[in-house]
């Protein structure tokens, strides 16, 4: 039996992605007995990010600055800009250290079924800012699922009229992947976007 404040602890920490009810207890317990090197130091950081964050009024990414890191770094390809549907898709790009540009994040994807429609994005920001100029290349970088696909699909007749070269992600045969594991969706993609051998 605990206090009402660590089950309050615990049931916060289980509503977090990836964890339920019984690690959110293992992880309450280990800040518990780690007082000093662990509860402490994450009080701390949870309230200097929740006194500082913001979003970036340029890209929509989240950081405790606006505009954030990405917009304001002047070594940053002000010519190419990637479009993602989330937050988390613009932090995995950009851990890559492969995308030299800037980003844009539309805040989900095209839904009928969930009704998501193009006015509930960042869709008529983004055409915006292609038609304020000086961007080059948009790179569309939705998940290749039916629904990120749609949405690309939209993004790109949009920018259609516009002069900027409309990019996607490859999609396809995952390194390490073995046939045999892989789904149809992505053997039928890999062999559409086959190419030569180099």
């Amino acid at each position: 039996m605990a206090s009402p404040e660590i089950d309050a602890l615990a049931d916060a920490l289980a509503r977090l992605p990836g964890l339920g009810p019984r690690s959110a207890r293992r992880a309450v317990l280990h800040l518990i007995k780690r007082r000093e090197t662990t509860l402490v130091p994450l009080l701390r950081a949870l309230e200097a990010v929740s006194e500082k964050l913001s979003l970036c009024h340029i890209c929509g990414n989240v950081d405790t600055v606006d505009p954030c890191g990405v917009c304001a770094d002047p070594r940053r390809d002000a010519k190419s800009l990637c479009v993602v549907e989330e937050v988390a898709d613009l932090w995995a790009l950009d851990r890559t250290r492969l995308f030299p540009g800037r980003f844009h994040v539309l805040g989900g994807r095209l839904s009928a079924l969930d009704g998501v429609r193009p006015e509930d994005l960042t869709i008529d920001r983004l055409v915006a800012r292609v038609g304020d100029g000086g961007i080059d290349e948009i790179v569309l970088a939705t998940n290749a699922t039916l629904e990120g696909q749609t949405t690309a699909h939209y993004i790109a007749e949009r920018l259609e009229a516009m002069p900027v070269r409309v990019t996607r992600l490859a999609h396809g045969l995952p390194v390490g992947g073995e046939l045999d594991y892989l789904d149809e969706g992505t053997l039928a993609q890999a062999l559409r976007a086959r190419r030569p051998i180099e």
